[in-house]
């Protein structure tokens, strides 16, 4: 009985190892989307007070990559943002994030509270988080379903296949998300 109590136990341990593991990869997750939606926030504000909306467009194509590979160089996770329709093509989802995106937009939908957000730890051991960007009103001077002149012309000269237009107040913009690599035992 003793030794199948240890052997029940010496199976617990892994698990417990892995969920450990697990929770603070989703810990980790919400601390870093949250770093990056604060940095471009604050970026965008600066940008946009500055220069209006045409000055924005440059911090979303140079200074946004630039943080989500500064935070992914200090995690060691993959951070970046995706979208149903992206402005920029390297944004594209793969289909395990679309599938998760399109939850999103269903539960926004529905009138969900909160920005929805998911995390999966897959069979191979990797974990993504996602955390939806819901459009704000200021997002619409970019994204919405007119734009300025000047926002037209600069948003043909950088995305020429820009899909990221038409939105409302309250839609699903897009994600931040944070790819973790296949966990390292004990990690």
């Amino acid at each position: 009985m003793k030794s199948m109590v240890l052997f029940l136990l010496g199976l617990m341990v892994p698990v417990a190892a892995a969920a450990a593991t697990e929770d603070a990869r989703r810990v980790q997750s919400v601390e870093i989307v949250e770093r990056f939606q604060e940095t471009l926030g604050q970026r965008l504000k600066q940008a946009l007070t500055a220069g209006g909306p045409v000055a924005a467009i440059a911090v979303c194509q140079r200074e946004a990559p630039a943080i989500a590979a500064r935070l992914s160089a200090e995690t060691g996770a993959r951070v970046g943002r995706t979208a149903l329709r992206v402005r920029n093509p390297a944004n594209q989802p793969d289909a395990d994030a679309r599938a998760v995106l399109e939850r999103f937009d269903q539960a926004i939908r529905a009138g969900v509270e909160r920005p929805p957000e998911s995390f999966e730890v897959m069979r191979d051991g990797q974990a993504r988080y996602l955390k939806a960007i819901v459009t704000q009103p200021i997002c619409l001077n970019c994204h919405g379903a007119t734009v300025d002149p000047q926002v037209e012309q600069a948003l043909a000269r950088h995305y020429p296949d820009d899909q990221a237009r038409g939105y409302a107040a309250g839609d699903l913009r897009g994600a931040f998300f944070v790819h973790w690599p296949a966990s390292r035992g004990g990690d």
